[in-house]
């Protein structure tokens, strides 16, 4: 049995020795603080987890789900958004998939509750670079999950991924009882709520001020507000110096409102703070840190969550950063089976990481902290009247990959509005057809070829289908929209790549927007330099037989030339999420 020590039991830590423990691994979990300590302690954050950071919840068994299905935890449907301007901007559009909010007091006590409940070893420790040592002497592997006091050093700031050296925000927190800020707020049209029949994030936006959010939780006393103030640093909310108390902070707070956000000052006028613990002062600077620290006695720790992702929480991404990275790391480790978990394997998994989630969460969450560029301000403006492209900004919380690369280049951003609009007049609900059609389950790959200029090109696809047998024809349909879509035009072969259950990373990586979507990929080289990826189910090499116009997309018909399949698990995606196969219970 492999044995693991994690050095805290945040949202990353405890969430991956709790995946670990259910594995079979020896795990021993390290905190600086008791369950009950943490309970009864101060808030620690302004979490809002959103519907993939849940989904990853669930797949590592760590889901609050008897809170979510007792309904003691509100459901977040939608985010309401108003810019101040010469002429405000105000509207509102539903998520995809629920947020929920729970206190990380409960979470992170309940989970060291559940881990020692099963058997786990708990130890409360102050940790030290010289018991890291120790640990890294008695241990196979050492993950260290906080970035407070000495430990947080041991990771080297990365210059290249950490363009700020300083704050960009002063940040304020209170929980309050829920009858304060209740309004649902109005859309741009004046009418209440948006239909979701759940709760909103409602989020103001005060150019060079800073920004307001509020949404609804759950805390240790039970329904709460969350009340987040994120000042322009030097600006006019950067007013917390002199507080001294929770209830100061509390009326600092509602003075801010009254002054900056009067539309919000009256949903609060009567707030009150939920527990004695319920409030937050902070300025963080946003920092990306190598993720392999290196002891004195040159023993290797790996870095995991805010130890090495640090976010500012403008955007909310923090909570859901940390449960991501355990995911990836808990997969990682599993794979590694009895291999050592040397340098190349901790450089490895963080690449997957931030390759995968991690760099457009940060990049995404930086890009906010700086003014609004004029495109992004037409984007904003012109969402008051296109549910389509509101749905779309909206979205990018849940999932910040889908803001690439229109929200930061002003071509990709006025095509992007084009599409956006041209779905608000479509036959249909778009969203709602493309949820129906998700309904279909299908397999998963990337196509691969080679551009004229020797370049690697790839995309991630699920219209694949076999045509013929004889002649061996399948066809696949990019969209016309697709950056690399001139790539395939120009080339005279493609590849197939039919992924495994294990290459979601993959699928991922490659369904997004990158410089390089190969980087960290292993190839070997086909047909006319066609790149085949390694670990693939199956495999088709393919000549470009035709191409037919088919509306928003273009059908692909190629000739298989050569083939191979390897076997194994394939990943499947159904209702916008990936799967497992498994064996139907009746056969």
């Amino acid at each position: 049995m492999r044995k693991i020590a994690i050095v805290g039991a945040g949202e990353s830590g405890a969430q991956l020795a709790l995946g670990l423990q259910r594995e079979g691994y020896s795990v021993t979990l390290l905190s600086d603080r008791s369950a009950a300590q943490i309970r009864t302690g101060k808030v620690m954050s302004s979490q809002c987890m959103f519907s993939t950071a849940l989904d990853a919840e669930a797949q590592m068994g760590t889901a609050l789900t008897d809170y979510y299905e007792s309904g003691s935890v509100p459901a977040i449907t939608s985010i309401q958004l108003r810019v101040d301007a010469a002429e405000p901007i105000e509207w509102a559009a539903p998520l995809d998939g629920t947020a929920r909010s729970i206190d990380q007091r409960i979470k992170s006590a309940l989970w060291i509750e559940t881990f020692v409940a099963a058997g786990g070893d708990f130890r409360i420790e102050k940790v030290t670079p010289r018991m890291l040592e120790e640990l890294a002497r008695d241990y196979e592997l050492v993950i260290v999950s906080t970035g407070k006091g000495e430990i947080g050093q041991i990771f080297p700031r990365d210059k290249a991924k950490s363009p700020f050296d300083r704050p960009q925000r002063v940040l304020a927190l209170n929980y309050v009882k829920p009858d304060a800020g209740a309004a649902t707020g109005t859309g741009g049209d004046g009418t209440v709520g948006d239909g979701t029949g759940g709760d909103a994030i409602r989020m103001s936006m005060a150019p060079g001020v800073g920004e307001f959010f509020t949404f609804p939780g759950l805390t240790v006393s039970g329904p709460c507000r969350m009340m987040v103030f994120e000042g322009v640093v030097g600006g006019p909310m950067d007013r917390w110096t002199d507080v001294g108390s929770p209830e100061e902070q509390l009326e600092r707070s509602l003075e801010i409102l009254r002054e900056h956000f009067p539309h919000e000052a009256e949903n609060f006028a009567g707030a009150e703070l939920t527990d004695d613990g319920a409030t937050l002062l902070g300025r963080i600077t946003p920092t990306v840190r190598s993720a392999v620290g290196e002891l004195s006695n040159g023993q290797l720790v790996f870095g995991l969550g805010d130890a090495v992702v640090l976010n500012d929480p403008l955007t909310g991404q923090g909570s859901n950063n940390a449960t991501l990275a355990a995911k990836y790391y808990l997969d990682s480790i599993v794979r590694r089976g009895q291999q050592p978990f040397d340098r190349h394997w901790m450089e490895r998994t963080f690449d997957e990481f931030w390759r995968g989630w991690g760099q457009w969460a940060v990049e995404w969450t930086n890009d906010l902290l700086k003014p609004r560029r004029d495109h992004q301000k037409t984007l904003l403006s012109e969402a008051a009247e296109h549910p389509a492209l509101a749905a779309s900004i909206v979205n990018g919380f849940d999932d910040p990959r889908t803001s690439y690369p229109w929200w930061f280049d002003p071509t990709a951003a006025a095509d992007f509005m084009q599409a956006r609009k041209e779905e608000d007049t479509s036959a249909f609900d778009v969203r709602d057809f493309r949820s129906a059609l998700g309904q279909f389950a299908t397999g998963v790959t990337v196509v691969t070829t080679v551009s004229a200029d020797g370049r690697k090109v790839g995309m991630t696809a699920n219209s694949f289908t076999s045509v013929s047998m004889d002649p061996p024809l399948v066809l696949w349909c990019p969209s016309k929209r697709a950056p690399s879509l001139g790539d395939f035009e120009e080339a005279t072969h493609f590849a197939i790549n039919i992924l495994a259950s294990d290459q979601h990373v993959l699928s991922r990586q490659f369904a997004t927007p990158a410089t390089d979507k190969f980087a960290g990929v292993e190839t070997v080289e086909g047909i006319a330099g066609v790149p085949l990826l390694d670990g693939a189910v199956a495999t088709f090499q393919c000549r470009t037989v035709s191409r037919h116009d088919a509306g928003d997309h273009v059908i692909y018909v190629g000739e298989v030339e050569s083939y191979n399949h390897d076997g194994g698990a394939p990943l499947v995606f159904h209702g916008g999420k990936y799967h497992a196969t498994a064996s139907h219970p009746d056969f």
